[in-house]
């Protein structure tokens, strides 16, 4: 899977790049180099990170689905269960 984003969010992003750079490296790199390191990160960082989210995700689920018994069950009066 590749992870994309709309060209405005890439845009910033490789601006947050450049950023980052210049203030705790202090280097200023252009845009080819930023874009580089966006498209490294996501090809190659980008997937365990968005792995470990998904599997937040199923586990968040789950534990939600687990309590559905005891939060949306209502004991029957008119009709005891056996």
């Amino acid at each position: 899977m590749t992870i994309e984003f709309e060209k405005n969010v890439r845009t910033g992003l490789i601006g947050e790049i450049r950023q980052y750079f210049q203030k705790e490296l202090d280097q200023d790199i252009g845009d080819l180099k930023a874009t580089l390191l966006l498209d490294f990160i996501l090809k190659q960082i980008g997937p365990s990170i968005y792995n470990h989210a998904v599997h937040d995700v199923q586990t968040r689920m789950q534990e939600f689905v687990s309590e559905l018994d005891g939060t949306c069950f209502e004991p029957e009066t008119l009709f005891p269960t056996p």
